[in-house]
């Protein structure tokens, strides 16, 4: 680094999200000098735990679960050492999810096909073979997959042509097409909506098999000490390589000069020098302002076809001990993550969230987490989530400020009905996330979206997530904007890696062993 008035360093990058630290952890890696600038107190962004309800109780106040980046290179070959250098460890729970029926039985998914099929084989013998066919299918497919997340082009030849055919289908179709029980279309429509795309969208036939067969392979990938460990070792990876990671430093403007990023500029007047790249998780809506006289065409087609997707809801709790499933064999279990809403129920909460204004108040989908089940020392007792969609502003006028505590209420009662421990002598506190504070709580959670949103392109095409390259020389994209869009599965921050290092003549092959 270069003096303290003017910091330099070879990438600059914005945001300390975790896809944002790992595109620096891989610059760094392979050589490079990285200044990362965070404009919280914190890093992370949505990828923290904190003590929301009461002191001791830490909580992810939003991504829970690591399932997705379980098979991206980064953890699955180790490529920064984040496993085998530095600790970072995940309980890779059984049962992955309960899926609780309302007659003292539930459906389980559990870490292994063969049982889950034969889960399945209990409701629906000819639902079981499909779902085995499906699945079987899906292994030759993830290498496709693979591939497009990493943003490559499909394969020549039939794998390539039956995955493009089955994402371009959407997942309502594929799960009603395949799928006569009314259980195996529950699990496999509330696995479609686990990332919150619409599940009649085209583009989402993928996610129904494609998240069940992340749930077998690696059950509810749940980081032991909180999912900020993640952000955390991350950053000690980017300063042990020589790099800074500044927090509390806001960027009022990336500087461009002769066409070109050469720096950013903090908003208590700290000049940071890039002298290859800036890299920018920062909103795609706030670009335009940070560019000030700077034109981009690539970034304001981004901005206009950006859309903040479905907004969401989260329900925090502090419990003296954590939650049961019923079981078939009639005994109370503990489980990581359960599951309620039915694809009906599903389809009524969309056009509540997306036209009427009006929160789900039967059957709704709910994802239920219980870390605690598989990592206890993040409690003195249990912690229990609810994260579910919610309209963005209410059709009767009332404030999510005045109504959030009381929405909350409603949705642990509803899964009181279904679980054990929901009773109120076990209840120690409850904090209501609603789609008003979780926009709060990060500025690119703008409308309470925390998936990064999505973007409608001129052909009516729905995309999760934007290009990593911009039309000015040395500014790159990372973070849930980018593709393959939000949640914690890491691709983002390593395909903006790829592309910088690609763009600067250094071969990826130094850090990453394959691209996808």
């Amino acid at each position: 680094m270069s003096g303290h008035a003017e910091l330099s360093a070879d990438v600059v990058v914005i945001g300390a999200g975790h896809n944002a630290l790992i595109c620096a952890a891989y610059l760094a890696k392979a050589g490079l000098e990285v200044v990362v600038v965070e404009a919280s107190a914190r890093i992370g962004g949505n990828t923290v735990t904190e003590e929301l309800t009461l002191p001791g109780w830490r909580h992810d106040s939003c991504s829970s679960a690591h399932a997705l980046i379980q098979s991206n290179p980064v953890l699955r070959d180790d490529e920064l050492g984040l496993i085998s250098d530095y600790g970072l460890s995940y309980a890779y729970t059984e049962p992955a999810t309960v899926f609780p029926l309302g007659d003292g039985d539930s459906v389980v998914v559990h870490r292994s096909v063969q049982q889950t099929i034969e889960e399945i084989a209990r409701f629906s013998s000819a639902d079981a073979q499909r779902l085995a066919e499906l699945l079987e299918q899906w292994g030759t497919l993830k290498a496709e997959h693979r591939r497009w997340n990493a943003g490559l082009e499909p394969s020549e030849g039939d794998a390539g042509r039956a995955y493009s055919a089955l994402r371009a289908r959407s997942a309502w179709d594929v799960v009603t097409e395949n799928f006569s029980h009314p259980v195996t279309r529950h699990v496999l429509s509330w696995m479609g909506f686990a990332t919150f795309q619409p599940p009649k969208r085209p583009g989402t036939g993928v996610l129904p098999i494609s998240i069940l067969n992340g749930r077998i392979e690696f059950g509810w990938a749940t980081p032991v000490g909180g999912s900020g460990v993640l952000p955390t070792l991350l950053a000690r990876l980017v300063r042990d390589h020589g790099g800074e990671v500044l927090t509390g430093a806001p960027v009022a403007e990336i500087q461009v000069a002769d066409g070109r990023a050469v720096g950013v500029l903090t908003a208590d007047g700290r000049r940071i020098a890039a002298r290859q790249a800036v890299v920018s998780s920062a909103h795609v809506l706030s670009m335009g302002r940070m560019l000030r006289s700077a034109q981009s065409a690539e970034l304001a087609a981004a901005a206009g076809a950006w859309r903040p997707g479905l907004s969401l809801f989260a329900v925090h709790a502090a419990l003296k001990n954590d939650v049961t499933y019923p079981s078939q064999a009639g005994v109370q279990v503990r489980c990581t993550a359960g599951g309620l809403g039915s694809p009906e129920g599903i389809l009524r909460q969309l056009q509540g969230c997306l036209v009427s204004g009006r929160p789900a108040l039967e059957d709704p989908f709910m994802l239920m987490v219980s870390s605690t089940v598989v990592d206890p020392q993040r409690a003195p007792g249990a912690t229990f989530k609810i994260l579910t969609a919610a309209p963005q502003a209410l059709a009767d006028g009332r404030s999510w400020d005045e109504y959030g505590p009381e929405y909350a209420d409603h949705l642990m009662g509803l899964a009181g009905r279904a679980l054990g421990g929901l009773e109120p002598h076990n209840v120690e506190a409850v904090l209501a996330e609603t789609p008003t504070s979780l926009a709060q709580r990060n500025p690119s959670n703008i409308a309470g979206s925390c998936h990064g949103g999505e973007f409608e392109l001129a052909t009516g095409e729905v995309v999760p997530g934007w290009r990593h390259t911009t039309d000015i020389p040395g500014l790159f994209l990372t973070g849930s904007m980018s593709h393959p869009g939000g949640s914690v599965s890491g691709w983002p921050g390593r395909n903006a890696a790829h592309a910088v290092l690609r763009t600067l003549r250094l071969d990826p092959a130094a850090v990453m062993a394959v691209q996808a």
